[in-house]
């Protein structure tokens, strides 16, 4: 099994920063993919931001410019560096990683989420 562990959310005011950070824990063999996604109220879970293992990228068009991907494949764990943060940003951002945990299972994991809040 593969486990991803996030941290870093929090209440920050418009304009602030915030880095978001998950782990993958558990059987790797290899991960293709890292990514953020969020989940505001009432709202459909949207994709954010994803990273590849060779460091391709590819965001939202609402975060381009602000938020930045990266990751470090040593630690399996990737990061979501949130500047100049506004309140639309307000959701519950959730980690996913899909990969290979042998040569024939594959395994595609969510974190469990971590609450961003943009207000002052």
């Amino acid at each position: 099994q593969v486990q991803l562990v996030e941290s870093g959310g929090g209440l920050v005011q418009p304009g602030g920063s915030l880095r978001l950070s998950c782990a993958a824990s558990g059987s790797i063999f290899s991960i293709a993919s890292m990514g953020w996604y969020r989940q505001a109220p009432g709202k459909q879970r949207e994709l954010v931001a994803v990273i590849t293992s060779i460091g391709s990228t590819n965001y939202a068009d609402s975060v381009k410019g602000r938020f930045t991907i990266s990751r470090d494949n040593a630690k399996n764990t990737v990061y979501l560096q949130m500047n100049s943060l506004k309140p639309e940003d307000t959701a519950v951002y959730y980690c996913n990683a899909d990969g290979r945990s042998s040569f024939i299972h594959s395994f595609a994991v969510w974190g469990q989420g971590t609450q961003v809040t943009v207000s002052s």
